[in-house]
């Protein structure tokens, strides 16, 4: 089984037999489609040599109808990566069809998936195109005993319906765990891995990209302006220095909020650093502000304030807040009920993109 790892690790490696190398199997794919342009249609802004390589990846495997498995931290661009190769592929005209599994309970998400009798679900839907499976590892076993089917029979059973449907789409799954972790520990089937990890683009963290962080930053600065009618603003050389050696745990999606903000707040053309309203990691992981609670509370209480306050530092924005949390996002979205159905002010998400 080949393997298209991106990061620390080297591009290529057997898993498990029975798949030729990654630059044999690459090989293969150019072969069968005829020997690429010189120049290739951008797919992503990037100025990384680790990004440029997923890149031209995703062009390589364009002709492939191979699940894809990518892999990365929240906000890193996961989303961006999976519409790059349904936009490279053959089917790019296509709509794609996407599915939170996330946010959906087990009942939903087959509903959602394999359709009822008479009303096709996703899969059907997106027959021969593109469907992608956000944060694949909340989902169960249950479900993942069927999406493995999906891969090895292409063939599905919508509830109600007395004979199985074939279906031919391109499944592209995301998540931003530690998937061989969740296999360890039982909570992802290893067939499924395996099955999924045919093709596996990592998405590097925006803090191992360097040049993307100015790249990025004048470009959400510019979509930002325009919005405002302002597209005049830049980024002065100290309001760089102070993105560059920001941490980014919320990656891309933490940027861009950031340079909405930038834009909002600057009075001049040459946004300075004191626009840009950012904030050690240390507050996030400071737990000082617990010695100022009360003897007495509840651990239920104590519990109900670290969520607001992560949330809160996190902009509300849900995905970031349950990473820092070490949480699953369903689990989040409970509990956020829970403090609403309480009483309790839960901060909204501030005008975050999509980058998954």
């Amino acid at each position: 089984m080949s393997n298209f790892k991106i990061g620390s690790q080297s591009v290529g490696n057997s898993i498990n037999g029975g798949y030729p190398q990654a630059s044999t199997y690459l090989d293969y794919i150019q072969n069968r489609r005829g020997k690429r342009p010189e120049e290739q249609r951008q797919l992503f802004d990037t100025a990384d040599e680790k990004m440029k390589r997923i890149h031209d990846i995703i062009w390589q495997i364009s002709g492939s109808n191979l699940p894809v498995l990518i892999t990365g931290e929240a906000g890193v661009g996961k989303h961006t990566v999976a519409h790059a190769i349904h936009e490279a592929s053959h089917d790019a005209t296509k709509t794609i069809f996407e599915v939170d599994c996330a946010s959906m309970s087990p009942s939903q998400l087959e509903t959602e998936l394999f359709g009822v009798e008479n009303a096709p679900g996703k899969l059907e839907l997106a027959k021969n195109s593109t469907l992608l499976l956000n944060e694949i590892t909340e989902t169960d076993l249950s479900f993942q005993s069927k999406l493995l089917r999906v891969l090895q029979e292409g063939m599905i059973d919508p509830i109600g319906s007395k004979s199985p449907i074939s279906v031919s789409s391109r499944i592209i799954a995301t998540t931003s765990r530690d998937i061989v972790k969740a296999v360890s520990q039982g909570k992802f089937r290893q067939d499924l891995y395996y099955r999924l990890y045919v093709l596996h683009l990592e998405v590097p963290p925006l803090r191992e990209r360097p040049k993307d962080i100015v790249l990025l930053a004048e470009k959400f600065l510019q979509e930002s302006g325009t919005k405002l009618n302002r597209p005049q603003l830049t980024l002065s050389s100290t309001a760089l220095t102070k993105l560059q050696n920001h941490n980014w745990p919320g990656n891309l999606s933490e940027l861009r909020n950031i340079l909405q903000r930038a834009a909002l707040l600057s009075n001049t053309d040459a946004v300075g650093p004191e626009c840009i309203p950012i904030h050690g990691e240390e507050l996030v992981r400071s737990l000082e502000w617990v010695a100022s609670l009360p003897i007495g509370d509840s651990l239920h209480l104590v519990e109900t304030h670290f969520i607001l306050r992560t949330l809160a530092f996190h902009n509300g924005n849900r995905t970031h807040a349950a990473k820092t949390l070490g949480i699953s996002l369903r689990t989040l979205r409970n509990k956020i009920n829970e403090f609403t159905a309480a009483g309790y002010e839960v901060p909204a998400p501030v005008l975050l993109g999509r980058n998954s």
